[in-house]
């Protein structure tokens, strides 16, 4: 059975940071691109950072230069690192693995910048 969990989201003040951590298992995770998207109440779901199987990282401009996405193959999990939070980083955040067209997510989490 295949499951990716998602852990890590808070309430968080403007200017503030979080980790996201994301645990994958039925997987051969080392072979699969991982991401990490969200979704806002009334917006469209968003793809915020990806990372390819050999390493490779793209982000969406809007947190370019705040956020950081890596993985760890030997401990199953994708990491988001997300600096100098804004208001408008408030949505849940998902996980996803993709391998060809097979694609797994996750249950989500709620990050919520606010003061």
């Amino acid at each position: 059975q295949v499951q990716l969990v998602e852990s890590g989201g808070g309430l968080v003040q403007p200017g503030g940071s979080l980790i996201l951590s994301c645990a994958a298992s039925g997987i051969t995770f080392s072979i699969y691109d991982m991401g990490w998207y969200r979704l806002a109440p009334g917006n469209q779901r968003e793809q915020v950072a990806t990372i390819t199987r050999t390493g490779l990282r793209n982000y969406v401009d809007s947190v370019k230069g705040r956020f950081t996405i890596s993985r760890d193959n030997a401990k199953n999990k994708v990491y988001l690192q997300m600096n100098s939070l804004k208001p408008e980083d408030t949505a849940v955040y998902y996980c996803n693995g993709q391998l060809g067209s097979v694609a797994y997510w996750g249950q989500g989490t709620q990050v919520t910048v606010s003061s």
